[in-house]
């Protein structure tokens, strides 16, 4: 009986052709992560999905795909295809554009070098940061809430 041949190895889909350098033998292949704008509309899902209490594995039950298909797509090392996105915001219940909102801005030729701060998109998207802003939007006294400000301001050394 003959031995099997081994499959070859399959790179992993975060990792993108960029561009292909040179010619022969010093020809090279560069290659980059996922791309922000797939990481953006993945952290916004998962945002969402924390925000109205459901796990991966009822996200994936609902569009018939494994949870471990809903992490790759939060983490953006899986592209979420236009039907696929339209499936989340129903299940979601927010508009499409909701995925895109604070988006890193892609061009061939950037008008401009600098770059919005996506901290606040970044924290909301953690399950402290979440927390947090559900527990602080529940205090209803506004003076009580601008001296949270102020504390934690003052703890992390703001002026």
């Amino acid at each position: 009986m003959m031995p099997l041949a081994k499959a070859p190895r399959r790179e992993p889909k975060a990792a993108r052709v960029v561009a292909v350098v040179g010619l022969g033998e010093d020809m090279q292949v560069k290659r980059t992560g996922p791309n922000p704008i797939d990481k953006h509309v993945g952290s916004r899902v998962r945002m969402r999905r924390n925000m109205v209490g459901l796990s991966q594995e009822k996200v994936a039950d609902a569009l018939g795909l494994t949870f471990q298909q809903v992490q790759k797509y939060e983490k953006g090392t899986n592209r979420i295809s236009a039907s696929r996105l339209h499936q989340l915001a129903s299940i979601l219940q927010v508009p499409i554009p909701f995925f895109f909102d604070g988006a890193p801005q892609q061009s061939a030729k950037p008008l401009i070098k600098a770059e919005s701060p996506n901290y606040v998109n970044d924290f909301l998207a953690t399950h402290d940061g979440l927390a947090l802003t559900r527990a602080f939007m529940q205090i209803e006294d506004a003076k009580l809430r601008r001296v949270i400000v102020n504390l934690v301001e003052q703890l992390a050394g703001d002026d």
